[in-house]
């Protein structure tokens, strides 16, 4: 299992402090835009397999936590 502290890394040495995946230089961002494209996380991950799948699905987990709470689930999302 991965831990929420071993997701992301923000380094100035890494990307110039972009955040990034643990243990790569993929920024998250990238997960982002593959989703919004329409891309699947499996593509994403044949993309950048240096990112494990656990690393993505608790990010994803992480994000819902922070968002559901905030949302009526009545409101569409622009």
């Amino acid at each position: 299992m991965v831990k929420k502290q071993d997701i992301v890394v923000v380094s100035p040495d890494i990307l110039g402090g972009t955040p990034v995946f643990s243990g790569t230089r993929v920024p998250i961002q990238s997960l982002f835009d593959f989703i919004e494209s329409g891309e699947t996380i499996d593509e994403f991950l044949e993309n950048f397999p240096t990112v494990r799948r656990e690393q993505v699905i608790t990010l994803l987990e992480t994000a819902r936590e922070y968002v559901a709470p905030h949302s009526s689930g009545h409101e569409a999302v622009a």
